[in-house]
């Protein structure tokens, strides 16, 4: 699977942006471009961490992988 990453430099704040468009709240910043990035990662291996909301009774879980 490949996802899409938009980075962007925003001048009046001196930092770099990341987001993941198709992945609502995943995004992250940085100093510069490559920390951005290496930020980025990281934002998204927590936004496919499982929640810790407790399921409900009688609830199924199913592993799934993405080709």
């Amino acid at each position: 699977m490949k996802l899409r990453l938009v980075v962007e430099h925003d001048t009046e704040a001196g930092r770099w942006s990341a987001v993941f468009p198709e992945l609502p709240g995943c995004a992250s910043a940085g100093d510069t471009e490559e920390e951005a990035i290496r930020n980025a990662n990281e934002a998204l291996e927590l936004w496919f961490e499982p929640s810790p909301e407790p399921l409900p009774v009688g609830a199924k879980v199913v592993e799934v992988a993405l080709p």
